[in-house]
C-alpha cells in the first residue's frame, strides 16, 4: 500500500508549496492555468494565446501534440492577437490597411488587398530594422566621435586658456614691475632734488642768519657808542663801527615763481593720461580677440525684439567726434542739430565737415541698440575708427566710403548706402529703429522696431576692425536721434 501511495505521489507532481518570489505580482505576467494565487508565467504561446508557469508548461516541452508551437518571453497583450470582430488569431497583415487581420477578415472587408502573413511581414521589417538598426549605430558612432572631439576641444581651450592667462599674468607683473620701477625712480629723483634743493636753501639760511648776528652785533656796538659822552671817543671810534660789509643780493631768493615740485606731478599725470589712452585704444584689440574666440558656429540670429534684447549694449556718444552744429545730451546719448556752433574744443577725432558723431565705445560681437529719431531725417550708421574726419567730404560722409554702412530713415522713405552706393529700402515707417550686429559672422541688420520687429536690410560682409556706431542729422535744425535705454 505504501509503495502504491508514493507512485500515486509521483503521478501527481507533488512538491513544495512555491516561494513566495514566484507567485506573480501585479507587474508580472501570471500562469493562465494556475487557480487561486497565480505563480509568474515562464513563456507565452503565441498558439494557445495563453501564458503558463512552468509547471504548466511541461506538456509543450513532451507532448508532440505541442512541438509546432511558438513560445516567446512573458507577454501582457496576447489578447491583442485575437480579432475583435471574429474571435480568431490574426495571422495575415493586410499592407493596403497596414494592419493585422484574421483569415476571415481577408476574404470578408479586406479582400483583394494587398496581404501577406504576419511571419512575411515580419520578415521583410525586420530587413527595414536592421537598415534603421545600422543607421542609428551609425548616428551613435558619429556621434561618439563628436563627443570626443568636443572633449577634446574642451582640453584645447582650457589649456589655452590657462596658458593664455599665464602668459597674461606674467606681461602684466612685467607691466606693474615696469611701472613700479619707474614709480620708486621718479619718488627717489625727487627726494634727491629735494634734498639738494633743501641744502642749497639751509646754507644760503645759515648765511643770511650769520649775517644777522653780525648787524645786530653792529649795532649793538653802534648803539652803544650813541650813549658815550667822550666826543673824541665817538669820533675816533664812530669810521670802524660804521664801517659795513657788502649785504647779500636778497632779490636773487624770489627771481622766478616758486613751484616746487608741481610741474613732476603734472608729467606724471600726462604720463598716467597717455597710458590711459593706450590701454582704451590697445584694450579693443584684446576684446575683439577675446570675442574671437568661438569654436562652435554662432547662434541663429534672434528672430522676437526679447531675443535681440539679450544681446543690448550700452554704450554713448563721443563728444570729441561731434559736429561742432551737433549738440550732445543726455548723458551723451542724445544729438540735436542747432543753428549755432558749440563751443568744442579742437580735436583730431572731431568731423569737420559732416554733421556726424561715433560712439565712445567700439562694438564687437554680439551687439543690439535701438535709435529714436524725431525731425526730417537722420543716418544710422556703424563705421571704423579710422574713418577720415576732415578733408574731401566724401571721404567722411557716412554714406560715401567703404569704412561705414549706413540706413537713412526719412518721413517717408529708407535707404541704404555703402561706398557711396545707394539701395532702396521698403518696409514700414517708424520713428524707432534698431540694429543688431553680429561682428565675427559679418552681420548687420536693420530693423523697424513698432509693436513688431520688421527686417528693413541685412549686410553680408566681412569686418577686419572694432565698429562704432554713428549718428548724422542733416536738413533742419532742431532734429535729432537718441540712443535708447533698453531693458
Amino acid at each position: 500500500m505504501l509503495a502504491v501511495l508514493v507512485e500515486e505521489l509521483k503521478k501527481t507532481g507533488l512538491q513544495a508549496a512555491p516561494a513566495d518570489h514566484c507567485y506573480a505580482g501585479p507587474e508580472d505576467v501570471s500562469c493562465d492555468v494556475c487557480t487561486g494565487r497565480k505563480l509568474k508565467a515562464l513563456k507565452s504561446c503565441l498558439v494557445c494565446l495563453a501564458s503558463y508557469c512552468e509547471n504548466h508548461l511541461q506538456p509543450h516541452y513532451e507532448s508532440p501534440t505541442f512541438q509546432k508551437h511558438k513560445l516567446v518571453e512573458p507577454c501582457k497583450k496576447l489578447q491583442e492577437n485575437i480579432c475583435s470582430r471574429h474571435d480568431e488569431v490574426m495571422k495575415i497583415f493586410c499592407r493596403t490597411d497596414q494592419q493585422c487581420i484574421c483569415y476571415l477578415c481577408s476574404m470578408d472587408e479586406h479582400k483583394g488587398h494587398d496581404t501577406v502573413s504576419a511571419a512575411a511581414e515580419r520578415t521583410e521589417r525586420q530587413r527595414e530594422l536592421e537598415g534603421s538598426r545600422q543607421k542609428l549605430q551609425q548616428r551613435i558612432q558619429d556621434r561618439e566621435k563628436d563627443v570626443k572631439l568636443l572633449q577634446q576641444e574642451v582640453e584645447a581651450i582650457s589649456l589655452s586658456a590657462d596658458k593664455a592667462v599665464e602668459d597674461s599674468e606674467k606681461i602684466f607683473t612685467e607691466l606693474i614691475r615696469l611701472m613700479d620701477k619707474k614709480r620708486s625712480d621718479v619718488k627717489q629723483q625727487i627726494r634727491s632734488q629735494q634734498e639738494t634743493e633743501v641744502s642749497r636753501v639751509k646754507e644760503l639760511q645759515e648765511k643770511l642768519e650769520q649775517d644777522i648776528t653780525e648787524l645786530k652785533r653792529k649795532d649793538a656796538s653802534l648803539e652803544q657808542l650813541s650813549l658815550t659822552e667822550d666826543h673824541i671817543q665817538f669820533v675816533h671810534s664812530y669810521p670802524s663801527l660804521s664801517a659795513l660789509s657788502e649785504p647779500t643780493d636778497s632779490s636773487s631768493i624770489n627771481i622766478r615763481p616758486l613751484r616746487y615740485f608741481e610741474d613732476v606731478t603734472a608729467a606724471v599725470s600726462e604720463l598716467r593720461d597717455q597710458l590711459q589712452d593706450v590701454l582704451r585704444k590697445t584694450w579693443t584689440n584684446v576684446s575683439l580677440r577675446l570675442t574671437e574666440v568661438d569654436v562652435l558656429l554662432p547662434p541663429a540670429e534672434p528672430k522676437t525684439r526679447a531675443e535681440f534684447l539679450k544681446y543690448s549694449c550700452e554704450f554713448s556718444l563721443d563728444p570729441n567726434t561731434a559736429h561742432k552744429s551737433l549738440l550732445l545730451s543726455e548723458g551723451n546719448k542724445k544729438v540735436t542739430l542747432m543753428s549755432k556752433r558749440q563751443s568744442y574744443s579742437p580735436h583730431p577725432d572731431r568731423f569737420t565737415i559732416c554733421w556726424q558723431v561715433l560712439s565712445r565705445e567700439s562694438l564687437t560681437g554680439r551687439c543690439y541698440w535701438e535709435v529714436e529719431w524725431t525731425g526730417t531725417g537722420v543716418y544710422v550708421a556703424v563705421a571704423y575708427k579710422n574713418i577720415s574726419r576732415t578733408g574731401d567730404w566724401e571721404e567722411i560722409d557716412f554714406r560715401c566710403n567703404n569704412k561705414s554702412w549706413t540706413l537713412i530713415c526719412s518721413q517717408n522713405k529708407y535707404k541704404y548706402y555703402h561706398n557711396n552706393i545707394q539701395t532702396p529700402v521698403s518696409g514700414p515707417q517708424s520713428s524707432r529703429v534698431g540694429l543688431y550686429l553680429d561682428h565675427r559672422a559679418g552681420i548687420l541688420s536693420f530693423y523697424s522696431v513698432s509693436e513688431t520687429m520688421t527686417l528693413l536690410h541685412r549686410v553680408q560682409t566681412t569686418f577686419t576692425q572694432p565698429l562704432h556706431a554713428g549718428l548724422g542729422l542733416y536738413w533742419r535744425p532742431g532734429d535729432s536721434a537718441e540712443l535708447c535705454e533698453l531693458k
